[in-house]
């Protein structure tokens, strides 16, 4: 579920990882360890930004998926085909399904969080389209879920944030658990 690296390699490996998150990991901790100290430093968020890079494509978008139907009364109600599509892709992740995902996030008229999260099942697991075999930069999935599941959050309610937050962070902890 989880990419092979330590927290200290991935930031080496995927340097954009250090462009959005600025707490570093220390040279011997594990990704829980790290994902703790981030869930309690004084940017939380931070925490939501490291699992995204953290974890294989698959398994992060299956995590942003749950993130967002989590939060489903704060999508908007054209968002619920593309939540849809993504469910479908993630029950029989076929190659033809990521490329229709892929296709209709890129032709969507704004980039809603439902929108984020396909273009990044979109860039997840091969080429973004059938005619495109190319592999997409390590970085553009867990950008494109940090800022779905960060923009879906940012719809809350100031008051209900650090409560929807924290059970993205339990519903993390999970994936580094499994590792």
């Amino acid at each position: 579920m989880l990419r092979d690296a330590e927290p200290s390699e991935l930031f080496i490996t995927i340097p954009q990882l250090g462009d959005l998150v600025k707490l570093r990991p220390r040279p011997d901790e594990n990704g829980l360890g790290f994902l703790a100290r981030l869930r309690a430093s004084t940017t939380p968020e931070e925490a939501v930004t490291f699992t995204a890079f953290a974890a294989l494509p698959s398994a992060a978008a299956g995590w942003g998926y749950e993130c967002l139907r989590l939060m489903a009364d704060h999508l908007q109600p054209q968002e619920r085909q593309m939540m849809q599509l993504i469910a479908n892709w993630l029950a029989d992740p076929t190659t033809r399904q990521r490329h229709e995902i892929m296709r209709e996030a890129l032709w969507a008229p704004n980039r809603s969080p439902s929108v984020l999260l396909a273009l990044g099942v979109g860039w997840s697991t091969g080429g973004p389209a059938p005619n495109d075999p190319e592999r997409s930069p390590p970085h553009k999935t867990p950008v494109a879920l940090n800022s779905a599941v960060l923009s879906c959050l940012a719809r809350a309610e100031l008051s209900r944030r650090s409560f929807y937050l924290a059970r993205f962070l339990d519903m993390a902890e999970a994936l580094f658990r499994a590792y």
